[in-house]
């Protein structure tokens, strides 16, 4: 992959130029001007990918892939390179992170000046401004999409965007009128300069200001102050409108989105088993009158993981856990085991929401985690961990377990039958270990709480 990303990066400075040069002209009609300034974007792109060591993950192993049949578009005379540099786009934005953020916007300003009435040009603009969490902006975005889009159906999801980020907003202003402070201000009561809040900052730096808003009134007058009580819930809408839109999706089949405030009160004072599936296990919890059926039987909640292969059907699962692996989009058989809850983890969020609305089956769940939930080791508002190696992911069972010894509001959580062909991982062991509180070996049962 080396040689190939220095071939590519030689390919484009070649055809566009390096860092700070001026367009030229071509020869015999080259590219348009915008083409040649989204090449030497994706250039400078691709060089710091070739600084930042080998590459692994797929979808920047896409992207470059898509920069390669956009440079080729661009070097071809006569080929119409615009669908290729909005592919492109598409599969930096696709990559994470604020850098591919960063260059999907890039490329779709010069898209939208290429061709001002592309619908798709503009979309891109608006999700790369969201991405970038400057909320503002990309409803500007998304709205001149909607004027240009004709088919109504085709632009719901953006309509409920727009709704979305307008309400974050509307939950900004609500805050600022009841501390007393006006757009961009602080509140009554707060230190000046302390906290500036507005809708039209970036969306983390909106959060952190919220939070620090909150953090500061409640210090200042309590928490049982009714003001504060109020913008306690502001707050708590603006958390939960940052990562999944407010109207419900039909495709949920009626079941009912839980957070972490949900998810607690789902586990609080409960007995909790996370069992292992494997053939011996499911032998045995199949059988009547055996030890083991009626030991699972005695937890208020059965937790099983991924795809249950071996435990049967009818098995008793309250809670099912699945990682959503490999490359994204990701696709796989539908998640029809009957469970009272079931969260998904997985990142990017729109390949989540993504597999959420393809792989559901109505019916089967009661509760879903939403996008609180989705990567509870990472996620700043929970566990906050570096990303983990990418050859040596957590395993779902151990995600769940951080996740519940993190929440702690079980009664107890065992972990059954994790042993031979369903041990986990050593780094994952050496946690539990520390953590155990006593073991069975008749139930090869790990009692962590």
């Amino acid at each position: 992959m080396g040689q190939t990303l220095t071939g590519l990066l030689t390919s484009v400075r070649a055809i566009a130029g390096r860092p700070g040069t001026p367009p030229r002209a071509r020869p015999g009609g080259g590219p348009d001007p915008e083409l040649l300034a989204a090449l030497r974007h994706c250039g400078d792109h691709l060089a710091d990918l070739a600084a930042s060591g080998p590459l692994t993950d797929a979808r920047r192993t896409r992207l470059i892939a898509s920069i390669g049949a956009l440079t080729t578009a661009c070097s071809t005379p006569g080929a119409d390179a615009f669908d290729a540099l909005l592919r492109t786009g598409q599969q930096a934005l696709d990559s994470g992170g604020d850098a591919g953020a960063r260059l999907a916007l890039a490329l779709a300003d010069e898209a939208t000046v290429l061709r001002a009435r592309s619908k798709g040009a503009w979309r891109l603009r608006g999700n790369a401004l969201d991405a970038l969490g400057r909320s503002e902006e990309a409803i500007t975005a998304y709205e001149r999409h909607l004027a240009l889009q004709q088919n109504a159906a085709a632009s719901r999801d953006v309509e409920r965007r727009i709704a979305t980020l307008r309400a974050a907003g509307d939950r900004i202003d609500e805050a600022l009128a009841l501390v007393g402070g006006g757009e961009g201000a602080t509140g009554a009561g707060v230190d000046a300069g302390a906290v500036r809040l507005s809708r039209h900052l970036p969306a983390a730096d909106a959060l952190a200001a919220f939070t620090e808003l909150v953090r500061l009134r409640t210090a200042e007058r309590g928490a049982a102050d009714p003001a504060v009580r109020r913008l306690a819930a502001l707050y708590a809408e603006h958390r939960r409108l940052s990562d999944r839109d407010p109207m419900a999706d039909p495709l949920l089949g009626g079941a009912e989105p839980i957070g972490v405030p949900g998810l607690r009160r789902f586990l609080a004072g409960r007995t909790v088993c996370l069992v292992a599936d494997t053939p011996h296990t499911a032998e045995q919890e199949q059988r009547p009158g055996s030890s083991l059926a009626a030991l699972i039987g005695g937890y208020d909640l059965v937790v099983r993981c991924d795809a249950v292969r071996h435990a049967a059907p009818t098995a008793r699962t309250d809670l099912h856990a699945v990682t959503l692996r490999g490359d994204s989009p990701w696709k796989g058989p539908r998640w029809d085991r009957r469970a009272t809850a079931r969260l998904v983890f997985g990142d990017p969020l729109p390949h989540w929401r993504l597999a959420l609305r393809s792989r559901l089956v109505p019916g089967a769940q009661d509760r879903i985690g939403d996008a609180t939930l989705r990567r509870p080791l990472h996620d700043p508002a929970l566990l906050a961990e570096a990303a983990a190696d990418a050859d040596e992911p957590a395993s779902t069972a151990f995600t769940v377990l951080r996740l519940l010894d993190f929440l702690g509001t079980p009664a107890r959580v065992d972990l059954i039958g994790f042993e031979g062909p369903a041990a986990l991982p050593p780094r994952e062991r050496e946690w539990i270990g520390a953590r155990t509180g006593r073991t069975d070996d008749t139930a090869v049962r790990i009692t962590l709480r």
